[in-house]
């Protein structure tokens, strides 16, 4: 008896080895990003509090020579709150590291010899917007703004050297009350998706637990 529009025998097992084979490519290879100790770019995200300093700092203690890269505020007697975080940061890090303090994250980028770890996307761009005058919205900030993170982009997509930058994840609470709050949290949502994707690793760090993201 004919069986009408049956398929192949040998087609039907050719292709499910070939989908099997595809699959566990595809498993292996993220596997490789995931535990491959030298990413050339690594974006490490989370809240206030949850560990992912601490995290990222684990993820380059391997390295004998690293940059430690600070774009936010320097410490002042006016904030004590900011100045005791700054200086936990600063009591973390190894003697043999050195620390860079500045907002130009591309010349940065573009100059480095080793790796990098940066920390954080957040303060930086705090302190970007200030810089372009978003925050009493000096006329021509939004085109200053796009030219200060596209230059950033460019850099972090051309990098060379190891690098890991921290970024808060700032869209899971609620809507912000005030306007330069809702700012604050759209460009850094916006500017932690541009590097996400272009990053060879992104962790989420919850609670001090790691989730890598594929």
């Amino acid at each position: 008896m004919t069986v009408p529009n049956a398929a192949s025998p040998g087609k039907n097992t050719s292709a499910g080895l070939t989908h099997r084979l595809a699959t566990y490519c595809e498993t292996l290879a993220r596997a490789l990003r995931r535990y491959r100790r030298d990413d050339a770019k690594v974006l490490v995200l989370g809240g206030v509090r949850s560990g992912k300093s601490r995290h990222a700092e684990r993820l380059v203690a391997h390295h004998p020579h690293l940059v430690y890269v600070a774009p936010g505020l320097p410490p002042s007697e006016d904030d004590p709150d900011w100045a005791a975080r700054v200086a936990a940061h600063q009591a973390r890090r190894p003697a043999h590291w050195t620390t860079v303090e500045t907002t130009d994250l591309a010349t940065v980028l573009r100059t480095a010899t080793g790796p990098l770890l940066i920390d954080c996307l957040g303060t930086w761009l705090s302190r970007v917007l200030d810089e372009v005058g978003a925050w009493r919205q000096k006329p021509g900030w939004e085109r200053r703004l796009d030219d200060r993170l596209e230059d950033f982009l460019a850099a972090w997509t051309q990098a060379r050297v190891p690098v890991v930058a921290v970024s808060n994840e700032v869209g899971s609470g609620v809507v912000p009350a005030t306007s330069s709050g809702r700012l604050f949290r759209d460009v850094l949502g916006a500017l932690n998706n541009r590097v996400s994707a272009e990053s060879d690793r992104v962790s989420l760090v919850v609670a001090g637990r790691v989730l890598d993201l594929p």
